[in-house]
């Protein structure tokens, strides 16, 4: 038994050193004067302090090695004692001669090995008597070390087909037996040691067993080696042996082990082939085997063995890999009933990696690993467990790797209803996956049956569940997620307007249930695409082939309408006045006077009693000037209507700068040049006239409050202005008109109360260069202008 005391093995561990050293030393000096006798004499007591059972494996490993090192050297005196003479036969009887069992098997491996070498005997017999021979030590840790020592001087010695020790007929057999003799007892030997010394220390016994298991797992790797080893042999032979020892051993650490080995040292291509007899071990293995693991790995080598070569494929279906693993997968999830959530997903992941690899034409194999997914998954709502989410999140995200195609993901009945089992924040993460893989591939979504799967699919991101809507959300993943939205529904398109309106109507439906937060981000795209098919409708007659569903601007219009309504609930006046505008605009492209007009109905609605900001109000009141000056479609009543309105909301602004710049902006309205009809330039003089007096009245305010009567720059942009009618050649606008406003602005510029403004200086500077220039250009332009004198 190795007691707990560490500081105790430690001594027992340089003792054993020290002993081992002492004697290596005799044994030397019994070797430089070729003196075989005492050099076994040394040798045997230097190996002796190796039957130490004080030791952990740990430390009994440090102490082995010394030993080995020095076998080494003993090694190579034997063969010099050959060479000069001496019998290698006899010497193979002196070992034997070494008074304990345990040193005697260690020299008689050394001088095997020696044996071999000289070839005096078959090496088969050699191996033979040696394997068994080490049956006398029975000691686990002890037993284990040996047998270890023999696999590692007789590597290298096999009787193999090309090897120089290959004998007669059958002799890669008698390699293979060794080795699986070899193996066969070492696995005995590791086992036992579970069920050595108290309970209590189980745990410690457990953890030196998994630092000895590469001692075992070697005999394996050198089994792989063997050349002789063809698929025939390791079908028949080394398979079911190795399987048979994995299985009736029934112990849980060396299952997994010597599972995994198996997969890991032996070629793909035998796996492939041997494949029904490998799953048949895995439900014949404990309960408690880690066997979804191990299954996994298996998956993960046949794919990339798969993805290294297209001419492999035929291999795969000639022996319906895809049906055993999953009727394996079945058996293995319906016989461990206490097989976690997260294991039997990594199975059904392992499982579709291998299959997109293999069958990546064969959707019905894939929806049948989801379908079974599901099946498994039924009854226990959304997961919690965040091992199992993150395995969901890699089975489904598998699908878009593969195809770089959401379409493909669309056309798998049971593609949602894997992700229906994902708790809200991983839903939407997988969302987010869906429509990175969208913009990336720059897949065109073209159907409205494919936008109503796609949004069920990414519904995380469009609505709030009943369980999340109090919970607190981080501002700018949400603003994040909800552009990757409004750039999802920007791409939507299809050639056919009837099937782009349904592809709207689906989108409009989905979105309007978002909330009141996710509105301003979705109603805007969806509005600007409807705009894109309203402009490749221009023109259309209303109900156009006679049909109900036909789409028509009009109808289009009357969506949007009530789409832009919605964001009332929000409320955010300033973007639905808008997207008021900008429809208006397009209904103005239409020639539908009646819609543009209940657009600007609306957006004067939203202005008067919802824009309660002066800021808000200026930026308002210049898209409504901006918008209505470019209209062309109103009769002269309700083109009188709007104007007078937006004349009057340009007066009543707070500050009187602001009122100024909207009521001379104003003046556009009466005065288009595309249009003969609205040139009416009393009216643009009078609204320049209103504009003076309140920059005269802001200079008077200022003067009062300031002690300063502040910058002329409103007086230098009201003169623009003019100068801009003046060319235009609006009569009413007169040189003398121009000239007096000039005046004025040098005027005040000199006045003791003005506030120094370069910037004003600057702009009136240009302003009268650009009246020079004017002048100097000649022609009827240079006419005009040659009157103004400045």
């Amino acid at each position: 038994m190795i007691p707990d005391g560490v500081e105790d093995e430690d001594k027992w561990l340089a003792a054993g050193i020290a002993g081992l050293q002492q004697n290596a030393f005799y044994m030397h000096r019994a070797l430089d004067s070729n003196n075989l006798r005492d050099a076994l004499k040394y040798s045997a007591q230097m190996l002796s302090e190796l039957r130490t059972s004080r030791l952990s494996p740990h430390k009994y490993y440090e102490l082995y090695m010394r030993a080995f090192d020095e076998l080494r050297k003993l090694e190579m005196f034997f063969k010099e004692e050959t060479r000069r003479g001496c019998s290698i036969i006899d010497l193979y009887e002196l070992v034997q001669h070494a008074g304990n069992i345990l040193p005697r098997l260690y020299l008689l491996c050394t001088v095997g090995s020696v044996y071999i070498k000289s070839k005096e005997a078959p090496a088969k017999d050699i191996l033979k008597d040696l394997v068994e021979m080490c049956r006398g030590i029975q000691h686990p840790v002890r037993g284990l070390f040996l047998r270890s020592y023999l696999s590692q001087v007789s590597r290298d010695k096999l009787p193999d087909i090309g090897s120089e020790y290959e004998g007669d007929a059958d002799t890669v057999m008698d390699a293979v037996e060794f080795v699986l003799q070899n193996f066969t007892e070492m696995n005995k030997l590791w086992v036992r040691m579970h069920h050595q010394g108290p309970a209590r220390e189980k745990e410690r016994r457990e953890k030196e067993r998994g630092e000895l298991r590469d001692l075992v797992g070697k005999n394996l790797h050198v089994l792989s080696q063997i050349e002789g080893v063809d698929l025939d042999m390791y079908r028949e032979t080394v398979l079911p042996r190795v399987l048979e020892q994995v299985v009736n051993c029934k112990d849980e650490l060396a299952q997994y082990y010597l599972m995994d080995c198996v997969i890991q040292v032996f070629p793909d291509e035998y796996h492939l082939q041997t494949l029904e007899i490998l799953l048949g071990a895995c439900p014949q293995l404990q309960a408690s085997v880690d066997i979804k693991t191990v299954l996994s790995r298996l998956m993960e080598r046949l794919s990339n063995y798969a993805a290294s070569s297209i001419e492999v494929l035929p291999e795969f279906l000639q022996v319906e890999a895809f049906a055993k693993l999953n009727n394996a997968i079945g058996k293995v999830i319906e016989a461990q009933v206490d097989m976690p959530i997260a294991g039997a997903v990594t199975l059904y992941s392992s499982l579709l990696t291998f299959t997109l690899n293999v069958h990546p034409d064969r959707l019905d194999y894939v929806n049948q690993i989801l379908g079974a997914c599901v099946k498994k998954l039924s009854g226990k709502g959304k997961l919690d467990d965040s091992r199992a989410t993150k395995q969901i999140v890699s089975l489904l995200s598998a699908p878009l790797e593969k195809y770089n195609d959401i379409e493909t993901a669309l056309k798998l009945s049971n593609y949602p209803r894997v992700m229906e089992h994902l708790d809200n924040g991983t839903n939407k993460v997988m969302a987010g996956v869906i429509i990175q893989s969208i913009m990336k591939n720059r897949t065109s979504i073209s159907t409205s049956d494919k936008v109503e799967a796609l949004f069920e699919l990414i519904t995380g991101l469009i609505k709030d569940s009943d369980e999340n809507v109090h919970d607190e959300v981080d501002e700018e993943d949400f603003n994040e997620e909800q552009n990757s939205v409004s750039r999802l529904i920007q791409m939507l398109y299809n050639d056919d307007p009837e099937e782009m309106l349904k592809i709207i109507c689906t989108v409009r439906k989905h979105i309007l249930t978002g909330g009141p937060k996710r509105l301003p981000f979705t109603v805007p795209p969806l509005i600007f695409n409807a705009l894109k098919l309203v402009r490749r409708l221009q023109g259309q007659e209303e109900n156009a082939g006679g049909e109900e569903v036909a789409p028509t601007p009009k109808k289009i219009f009357q969506i949007l309408n009530q789409t832009i309504e919605a964001l009332s609930s929000v409320p955010v006046p300033e973007l639905a006045l808008r997207l008021y505008l900008q429809c208006a605009e397009a209904a103005n492209d239409c020639d539908l006077e009646p819609v543009a007009y209940e657009f600007f109905t609306q957006a004067y609605i939203l202005y008067e009693e919802e824009v309660s900001d002066s800021r808000a109000q200026v930026t308002a009141i210049h898209l409504i000037i901006g918008t209505l000056q470019r209209m062309h479609v109103f009769g002269v009543e309700n083109r009188d209507t709007l104007t007078h309105k937006a004349t009057g909301y340009s007066a009543k602004l707070l500050k009187k700068p602001d009122q100024c710049r909207a009521v001379y902006a104003c003046s556009h309205l009466f005065w288009v040049d595309d249009s003969d009809s609205i040139k009416d330039g009393e009216r643009v003089l009078l609204c320049l006239k209103r504009a003076l007096r309140i920059a005269n009245a802001a200079q008077q305010m200022a003067n009062a409050t300031r002690g300063s009567s502040g910058s002329v720059s409103l007086f230098i942009e009201i003169l623009n202005k003019y100068l801009y009618f003046f060319e235009k050649g609006n009569s009413e606008i007169s040189v003398s008109s121009v000239e007096g406003l000039i005046e004025l602005i040098k005027t005040e510029m000199q006045s003791d109360n003005t506030t120094l403004d370069p910037a004003a200086d600057a702009f009136f500077a240009s302003t009268l260069r650009y009246i020079q220039f004017q002048k100097q250009k000649g022609g009827t332009v240079g006419e005009k202008y040659e009157p103004i004198k400045v």
